[in-house]
């Protein structure tokens, strides 16, 4: 029997799988997500996200997904992983995403026929487009300049591709000196950590979710204790409780108390993930 449904839960509550409905909205990503949603139906252009491993970056894209579902004025492409070899490689998975069409030559026919097709839909069709770019840091520098081209397709009033690009850190060393493409940033931010106070309401949060009804599932103490291991990082939050849930069946206990999570960090791999430090919710200059 699943351990959830032995707490009398419906669902997983702790799953790390990027569910939208688990998707707690601290303030850093709500202000993300506005800004971003902000930045699209004004077709500003080029978006980056910038926050740590495990702070939910690749969630809080589904969620901007879901914010524009059953809207027919948007056309959304997402690229979740863009190690890719070569410029031609982008290019044809963005032409085959947008169902433009794949059997090209050469990566000049698919900038032109991605061109045209850019033209059609936010001038003709009124249409936004948006590419929404998930683990960014992997980008080589040779799609940092083919993003950049196809961020210069433009009408006088706005631009034709929105670009969306959620990172780690490590992309604002590859990009610092490419300044004919960071001068293209429209919203530049970095999302944090959670505090104590959201940490303790994103768990209540996801229980809640799961269905639970009535009292929490983890002392206070327990509580502080996830706080302090996880240093407010969601994926580390998730994963601690996840695993305190399982002890709290297997020990036959009705809740998660100090013991419990102090067990859980001495003989476990959670403290690894712990270096995450605490990061101002600041728009970077």
């Amino acid at each position: 029997m699943s351990y959830y449904r032995a707490l009398g839960l419906k669902k997983e509550p702790f799953s790390t799988s990027p569910d939208p409905e688990f998707f707690y909205r601290s303030s850093s990503h709500d202000r993300a997500l506005k800004k971003l949603e902000i930045a699209i139906r004004l077709r500003r252009g080029l978006s980056v996200i910038i926050g740590d491993v495990g702070l939910g970056k690749t969630t809080l894209s589904r969620m901007l997904l879901q914010s524009f579902r059953g809207d027919d004025d948007f056309v959304f492409c997402a690229v979740l992983d863009p190690d890719f070899n070569t410029e031609y490689e982008l290019l044809l998975r963005l032409a085959k995403s947008l169902a433009i069409g794949e059997n090209f030559s050469s990566p000049r026919q698919l900038k032109e026929s991605l061109e045209r097709y850019l033209f059609k839909a936010g001038v003709e069709d009124n249409k936004t487009v948006v590419l929404v770019i998930d683990e960014g840091q992997k980008l080589a520098a040779e799609n940092i300049e083919v993003i950049r081209t196809l961020l210069n397709y433009e009408t006088n009033e706005h631009k034709l591709l929105q670009v969306i690009i959620l990172a780690q850190v490590e992309l604002l060393a590859k990009i610092k000196n490419i300044h004919n493409f960071t001068n293209r940033i429209s919203l530049n931010y970095r999302i944090g950590p959670l505090d104590e106070k959201e940490t303790r309401a994103m768990i209540e949060f996801r229980l809640a979710q799961a269905g639970l009804r009535g009292e929490n599932l983890f002392t206070d103490g327990a509580l502080s204790l996830i706080f302090q291991c996880s240093r407010g990082c969601p994926r580390t939050i998730t994963m601690l409780c996840h695993d305190a849930l399982e002890r709290l069946i297997m020990d036959d206990k009705e809740i998660v108390d100090e013991g419990v999570i102090n067990d859980l960090i001495k003989f476990s791999q959670i403290k690894k993930f712990s270096h995450i430090g605490h990061v101002e919710n600041v728009e970077m200059k």
